[in-house]
């Protein structure tokens, strides 16, 4: 216990470092975006400035600042009583209310784990938050300020749209749930009856889906739309031309008959779309706007047209020379030529985003200002930057975070790091890198710890993290970049703190005796979760090299699934179904308690 608690305050220590140099250098980080009631001001969640900055539309100018207790992640405003709703924060999280007339926070309501994508009620009485790593929705009685119920759904919801009726939220999940190492893997969207407080239903999203990460609603609220990386994750990767590797795009689910009406591909047959985040369509339903984060620009797609070409290829009739039949269409690289236009903005890292009148606007991170386009007819849609704030210095470790997430470096902006390793994590994939030779796919790996735990990959193949970016940027990236941008990667990587676990308790208390009966101890140890070396542990098959490198168990609660092809869906599967002859620790002598206790204690790192 002496150990970890020494662990425990070196991290708080790293993280009061990277917070103080955070403020220090007072990047403002907008990510989320909403409108006031009159249509008249836009707020702006500024994550890493802990505010919100208040636009005037009319005059493109920020009219002021309102400091928050919190780093914000999402913003709703309520017409019924003027005020603002912003979640944020990690473990716990909160709901904090800001008085739009006094621009002061006057409350605060208890949320889950990260809370994000708040959505209000028509009649303003209540409040959905999404809790990323609780994996369920909070459903918050604003005149109680209680949470009258919490809604599982299925891993790591991050978007959310409420119909204009207020009976459907719809709810992106960004990862996929289950195995990886199967013939289908995919993220999912889930469909909350809100007068039940129940998942109506779960659609999985084509095979490859991840990455999930904006939610729009058509103005009718009959169309939901999704974006999400949509991953060839079962091809070696031995190109990227056609979207080989990775394709971006965008699902419809048809919301009253809670089916997936399809999915069509942003990219272009030579030109990557990479990293689709905020979604929204223009007030008049003509548009569907897309913010593409790791490509700094905006899909602009006409609805109507797009919706006509789904319902041809639907009944039957082809509509281009691939898509002849509805399955094709995701697979289809010119479905939205000559009904989608991809307009460039002025900034870095198009996250939300928002449509008013003929405008919509874009939060960008890495340049602190809003993309703004004018989709009147006559304006050609025309661009401008809106400043957030003064242009500041990007340090080595903001440079690297930049460069992680943009496609720029990859070539034909198909992917970024980002595309595999959602905030520099895992996105649940198998990939067949060809580091280690053909046809024997990996699970996709945190880089969390990734530059302290040597050597990098599952089978070690390269000797350190370092040898691995640059290798990545190479033969993943398909790219030639000065070393410094691989530098600056790196300092980004080695910056990266955990996560607090959801899962800590009185059972992960019991379970550490169990760790250490076990001998988990033994190869998993602290600081680190690992003791940098590697072993057979009974998982490896014919085409498998081994032994497989020790990999660190901390923040090993958000990396599912487990084992290095993901076979195994929970660590109770680790510990069980696939310890054969308890190589990889010895737990077949466990009570059920025991072996209950033992993967809390585990997931609680």
């Amino acid at each position: 216990m002496r150990h970890r608690i020494g662990w425990t305050l070196a991290l708080m220590t790293l993280a009061i470092a990277r917070t103080t140099t955070a403020n220090a250098e007072d990047y403002l980080s907008p990510v989320a975006l909403a409108v006031s009631p009159s249509g008249s001001l836009l707020y702006v969640a500024e994550s890493g400035a802990q505010r919100l900055a208040v636009v005037d539309i009319a005059t493109r100018a920020v009219v002021r600042e309102i400091a928050l207790s919190v780093a914000p992640s999402g913003v709703a405003v309520s017409a019924a009583d003027g005020r603002i709703y912003v979640t944020g924060g990690e473990s716990p999280g909160k709901v904090v209310v800001v008085d739009a007339q006094t621009n002061a926070e006057i409350d605060a309501l208890p949320a889950g784990h990260t809370p994000m994508a708040p959505q209000l009620s028509p009649d303003g009485k209540t409040l959905y938050v999404c809790n990323r790593f609780n994996n369920d929705v909070s459903v918050i009685d604003l005149a109680t300020k209680t949470e009258s119920a919490r809604i599982p759904v299925l891993r790591e919801p991050v978007a959310a749209a409420l119909t204009p009726d207020g009976k459907v939220l719809v709810v992106g999940n960004q990862l996929p749930n289950g195995p990886s190492n199967g013939d289908y893997t995919a993220a999912s969207i889930s469909i909350i009856d809100t007068a039940s407080k129940q998942v109506a239903k779960n659609i999985q999203l084509p095979n490859g889906s991840s990455g999930l990460r904006g939610i729009g609603l058509s103005p009718d609220g009959k169309f939901a739309y999704a974006t999400h990386i949509l991953g060839r994750y079962q091809m070696p990767t031995t190109q990227l031309e056609r979207g080989w590797m990775n394709t971006n795009a965008l699902s419809i689910v048809n919301v009253p008959e809670q089916k997936l009406l399809n999915t069509v591909l942003l990219d272009d047959v030579d030109l990557g779309a990479a990293n689709p985040w905020g979604v929204a369509c223009s007030a008049d339903g003509r548009f569907i706007c897309v913010a593409h984060a790791g490509t700094h620009e905006i899909s602009v797609i006409d609805a109507a047209k797009l919706h006509e070409r789904l319902d041809k290829v639907a009944s039957g009739a082809p509509v281009t020379e691939v898509s002849q039949k509805p399955e094709d269409v995701p697979n289809d690289l010119s479905f939205l030529v000559g009904i989608r236009q991809r307009v460039h903005l002025p900034g870095n890292g198009p996250r939300g985003i928002a449509c008013v009148g003929n405008s919509v606007f874009a939060a960008q991170y890495f340049t602190d200002n809003l993309g703004v386009v004018d989709l009147s007819p006559d304006a050609r849609l025309k661009t401008q930057a809106i400043a957030l704030g003064p242009e500041k210095e990007m340090s080595a470790v903001r440079k690297g975070e930049m460069f992680f997430n943009d496609a720029a470096l990859c070539f034909q902006h198909w992917q970024s790091c980002e595309s595999c390793h959602p905030d520099a994590r895992s996105d649940a994939l198998n990939w067949d890198l060809l580091n280690d030779g053909m046809g024997n796919p990996k699970n996709s790996k945190s880089m969390l710890f990734s530059h302290r735990t040597p050597p990098s990959m599952s089978l070690g193949i390269r000797d350190n993290a370092e040898t691995a970016v640059r290798a990545g940027i190479k033969f993943i990236q398909f790219a030639v970049r000065p070393e410094e941008d691989a530098k600056a990667i790196d300092e980004y990587l080695k910056a990266l703190t955990p996560v607090a676990s959801p899962y800590a308790g009185e059972a992960a208390q019991r379970g550490k005796a169990v760790f250490e009966q076990a001998g988990c101890m033994q190869c998993h140890i602290e600081p680190l979760g690992t003791d940098l070396h590697s072993y057979e542990v009974g998982t490896a098959t014919e085409m498998d090299k081994k032994p497989f490198d020790t990999p660190s168990v901390n923040e090993v609660w958000r990396t599912a699934p487990y084992l290095h092809d993901g076979r195994a869906t929970t660590i109770m599967d680790v510990l069980t179904t696939f310890n054969k002859d308890d190589k990889h620790g010895k737990t077949s002598n466990l009570s059920q308690d025991q072996l209950t206790d033992l993967a809390a204690f585990v997931l609680s790192y």
